[in-house]
């Protein structure tokens, strides 16, 4: 399963990029960035969504044992839940040594 983890946090790292990138290259200010963000009923959903999704992940990352675990928060912050969950998965599987994530 390591090696899942590790590929899902690659795929969840450039997939997001793909188009974070050419929106970025136009400069939008804050304020474009939320309107966006909560366009229509539609996005506005999926924003609130993956906000309740991540700060779930944060609650369970601080009281999970891993060690650092601001990196993943920064992961989620710099580049989305889609690489930060997987990261997070991958480093907690190997804490066991044997590939499986400790319950």
């Amino acid at each position: 399963m390591r090696v899942v983890y590790l590929l899902l946090a690659a795929v969840g790292t450039v997939l997001p990029y793909t188009f974070f990138i050419p929106y970025f290259a136009d400069s939008p200010g804050m304020g474009e960035i939320l309107s966006t963000l909560f366009s229509n009923g539609l996005t506005g959903g999926f924003t609130a969504d993956l906000a309740i999704a991540s700060v779930t992940f944060w609650v369970f990352v601080f009281h999970s044992g891993v060690k650092r675990p601001w990196l993943y928060v920064l992961l989620n912050l710099a580049v989305g839940l889609s690489c930060a969950l997987p990261a997070f998965l991958f480093a907690r599987s190997g804490a066991r040594g044997d590939g499986s994530p400790r319950t």
